[in-house]
Formats: structure tokens, C-alpha cells, sequence
């Protein structure tokens, strides 16, 4: 059987779920629940993606591929959706941008939506403004942990940050060496002051899209998040395991 490289474009096999996540104050969220296929997920990955004011949704780059490959190969649940307001290709989201603090209700939504169904060891995978909403919103019983990619640490305050220093949770940094917003150095100075635990990885090279970057990016969350899947994680796939 042929193989053939993994790429941008790729779509490997999953239970793909179009769901609507219902929030506390009564909007409905448009997302997408993939699941591996023939077995229980080993985690859950919550997607908040980057600001929508600037053309952020639950299809931006990095976690519409960690739904596209994650399932199959890390043998992950991966929920994205659109926060409030926000539309992609799947929908609009109903509501408002909330400015962040609104979407307390969205992040509460996905994580209760996660323990209604069961998915086990739930992580939020924030990106940009979605670290914001992780580090305000996410420090939850049922949040095992968080993944912080291209913090601007911007929307949240030192108090909120803080509540996650008390906790055994898991924070991973995931910085590029040319971010728009902080550089490692920085996250590292200003998270280390309210969350001393966190863990700051640097990419060489990279800026705040990690464009042309995403291996490297999925395979940093699944070693946080599943430290027994062997990573870097497969470069190509047989061809007749395309979805599409």
C-alpha cells in the first residue's frame, strides 16, 4: 500500500459530530466533537481559538488540524467550536463578542458538555486570545490542564491567573521565538510571577501563527496531554486512510 505525506490539507480518519454547545446565559455554540475511531479516547482536547475580531474561529489553522489528525493519531477527542458571535464554515455561533468576559459562559459550555458525554482527561488547548479565556475562565474541577499557545496575556489579570497556582494543573507555554505579542522571555517573566509552575516552551523561528509550523505544535500538546503516545507523531499515512 502507498503512503503518502500528511499535509495541510490532510483529513485522517475520526467520528466527526457537528454539536451545539448551549451556554448558561442561553446562546447556542456551533462545534465539531471528533473521536477516534474503534476506541475510547485517551483525553479530550478543548480548542478556544484566537480572537474573532481578527478572523479567529474554531477553524483557525492549528486546532482545525488537530481535529483533522489528532483522533487518528494520538487517539484524542477534540472539541472546537465558535465562541459567541464568532462564524466559521460550520455556522455562527449565536451572540455577541463578549470582550472575554462573556465567554465564560462558551468555556463553561464546552467543558460541561465534555462531562455530560463522558470524554475523559479534559485539557484546554487555548491559542492567543483563547489562552485569555483559559487562564480566566478554565481553572475547573474538570480541567485537568491547560496548553498555551502564543499567550498575549492581555484579557486576563494577575488575580485570575493566580487561581491556577494553587492547583496541581499542568500549563504549558508554547511561545515562538518571534511572537507579536511576548516572547518566551517575557511569558516566562510575567506568568512566573502568578503561576510559578508554568512551563514555558520556546520554537526558534516561529511567529505568533506558527505558520508552516503545526507538526511541531501538535506534537508538543500531545506530549503534555498524552506523555505515552510516541511523538513526532507519524509524517505520512497510507492512502486509503484519507478522509478527504
Amino acid at each position: 500500500m502507498s503512503t503518502v505525506e500528511i499535509g495541510a490539507s490532510t483529513v485522517l480518519p475520526a467520528l466527526r459530530e457537528a454539536v451545539t454547545l448551549t451556554t448558561a446565559d442561553g446562546l447556542r455554540l456551533v462545534g465539531e466533537l471528533a473521536l477516534p475511531v474503534g476506541r475510547e479516547p485517551r483525553a479530550t482536547l478543548i480548542c478556544l481559538h484566537p480572537l474573532p475580531t481578527y478572523g479567529g474561529m474554531m477553524d483557525s489553522h492549528l486546532q482545525r488540524k488537530a481535529a483533522w489528525r489528532l483522533p487518528a493519531l494520538a487517539g484524542v477527542a477534540v472539541l472546537r467550536f465558535n465562541t459567541r458571535g464568532t462564524g466559521s464554515a460550520a455556522g455562527c455561533s449565536e451572540g455577541a463578542f463578549g470582550h472575554a468576559v462573556g465567554e465564560r459562559h462558551d468555556v463553561a459550555a464546552a467543558v460541561q458538555f465534555a462531562v455530560r458525554r463522558g470524554l475523559p482527561g479534559v485539557w484546554l488547548v487555548g491559542w492567543s486570545f483563547g489562552t485569555d479565556l483559559a487562564l480566566m475562565h478554565g481553572c475547573e474541577p474538570a480541567v485537568r490542564g491547560a496548553v498555551l499557545i502564543s499567550p498575549p496575556l492581555k484579557w486576563s489579570t494577575p488575580e485570575q491567573r493566580r487561581a491556577w497556582a494553587g492547583t496541581d494543573k499542568p500549563v504549558v507555554c508554547l511561545v515562538p521565538e518571534l511572537d507579536d505579542y511576548l516572547r518566551p522571555h517575557e511569558v516566562r517573566e510575567r506568568l512566573g510571577e502568578d503561576i510559578p509552575h508554568a512551563v514555558v516552551i520556546d520554537f526558534p523561528g516561529a511567529k505568533h501563527l506558527f505558520v508552516g509550523r503545526a507538526d511541531e505544535v501538535l506534537d508538543a500538546i500531545v506530549t503534555t496531554v498524552v506523555p505515552e503516545v510516541p511523538t513526532p507523531l507519524p509524517r505520512r499515512c497510507r492512502s486509503d486512510q484519507l478522509s478527504g
